[in-house]
């Protein structure tokens, strides 16, 4: 008989992925957990296995799609003779094969596929059956539509869509104005100007996906403060070479900042939280999401309980992701929970950003590049040191200028009071 194979759940957070790759193809004998499909999310990229053995059909859904968690994906014959259904029913058998950054932190098991509803089997002449408590596509629809609908004044109840489960897309707001003879949605072509495209890959559909959502849900606010980096400087000039020796690892600016930021952070847990509607849900652990610049795009993996590791820990685990972000080798649990992101855009060359918070997280902040310049101290003596700024981006429904400014004041005073003795080095 055959099954319908879902999208399982992969995270509380998640509710949709872009089919990236079949691996499988029509007619093709399967054994039960071989890999499916490439899927993306805004957390990693996954083989989805099968659930069952037999011979795949077809696909229901073409490479490049976005599909919400639950839905059909393809259908595949089962050996046996009475109806397998969907279920996965094991726990660990998605494997990550690239991530795509992202930073909720998860309720239950994130780390595991969550069991999703029965799908019954059908004979390919009868139509799918809706479940009664199938979420209705036609009601979730993107800012980009809801721009244009509001834009041109179009009742999207008299559009039709052609989006997954009648959901409305770009294109069908095209099609509706066209023929109802309304202005066009204006677009980028130019007959007297010569263009390329670059086509999207699903990761960089997902991250803009991601910002886009960010950038539109959440209410930012920005602030920053100077700080005076001459004693870490030092402090890192003269450890460097010995402590690469005895970790293996190199020793750069991040782990000390992930340090700082850390404690700062454990005095001033809004900042660590996510809205939630009617509640600020506060995060209990400091998980620090780290930016890394990789060929796919932009991938943040996540140091765990930051605040309670040393510098070397801390060093040892970022060499770790690093690596695994630049070889494509993260997996699902190194990406997931992150409560607060950490980027340093310093590194190519900036001096003040104001960065997109990590959706749904609550603040994001960057360290800006350390430059060397003249300072007036308090003494009112002018002393060549090194200074750096650092950017912060937060959401005003969570917290306050206030806060974030104490957040700020105390990163600053931890570290122009920093030394070896304070770092336990």
């Amino acid at each position: 008989m055959r099954n319908i194979v879902d999208l399982p759940q992969v995270g509380e957070s998640v509710t949709e992925g872009v089919i990236g790759k079949w691996l499988v193809t029509p007619g093709q004998p399967i054994k039960r957990y071989d890999p499916l499909v490439e899927v993306v999310t805004d957390k990693v990229n996954m083989e989805i296995p099968s659930p069952v053995a037999g011979v795949f059909i077809c696909a229901l859904v073409n490479e490049g799609d976005t599909v919400p968690m639950g839905s059909p994906i393809c259908e595949i014959e089962d050996e046996k003779e009475e109806v397998s259904s969907s279920k996965f029913e094991f726990l660990n058998d998605v494997r990550s094969v690239g991530p795509t950054g992202s930073g909720e932190r998860g309720e239950g098991r994130p780390d595991v596929l969550q069991e999703v509803p029965t799908q019954q089997s059908f004979e390919p002449t009868d139509p799918p059956t809706t479940p009664n408590n199938t979420v209705n596509r036609r009601d979730v629809i993107s800012p980009l539509v809801a721009k244009i609908a509001n834009q041109y004044n179009i009742n999207l109840s008299e559009v039709n869509g052609s989006g997954i489960g009648g959901r409305i897309t770009k294109k069908d707001l095209e099609q509706y104005l066209s023929s109802n003879d309304l202005p066009r949605v204006p677009t980028l072509e130019n007959t007297n100007v010569q263009i390329s495209s670059i086509p999207l890959t699903p990761i960089r559909k997902t991250i803009a996906d991601h910002m886009s959502r960010s950038s539109t849900e959440i209410p930012s606010a920005w602030s920053m403060v100077e700080l005076d980096v001459t004693k870490l400087v030092d402090i890192r000039s003269k450890l460097k070479i010995s402590f690469e020796q005895t970790h293996d690892v190199p020793l750069t600016f991040m782990p000390f900042w992930v340090h700082i930021v850390g404690k700062a952070l454990r005095a001033n847990l809004h900042l660590n939280g996510r809205w939630s509607q009617d509640q600020i849900i506060i995060n209990n652990e400091i998980n620090l999401g780290i930016a890394v610049s990789t060929k796919e795009g932009l991938i943040v993996p996540v140091i765990k309980k930051a605040d309670e590791l040393n510098i070397p820990d801390i060093a040892i685990e970022l060499d770790r992701l690093v690596k695994c972000a630049k070889t494509n080798t993260l997996e699902l649990q190194d990406v997931q929970d992150g409560t607060f992101t950490l980027n340093n855009t310093g590194a190519l060359g900036s001096i003040a950003s104001v960065p997109i918070i990590n959706y749904p997280q609550a603040a994001i902040v960057t360290t800006e590049a350390i430059v060397k310049r003249p300072v007036v101290l308090q003494n009112e003596s002018i002393s060549i040191r090194s200074m750096m700024n650092m950017c912060i981006s937060f959401d005003h429904r969570i917290c306050d200028g206030a806060e974030a400014s104490r957040f700020l004041s105390l990163v600053k005073t931890l570290t122009e009071e920093l030394s070896e003795q304070t770092l336990n080095l």
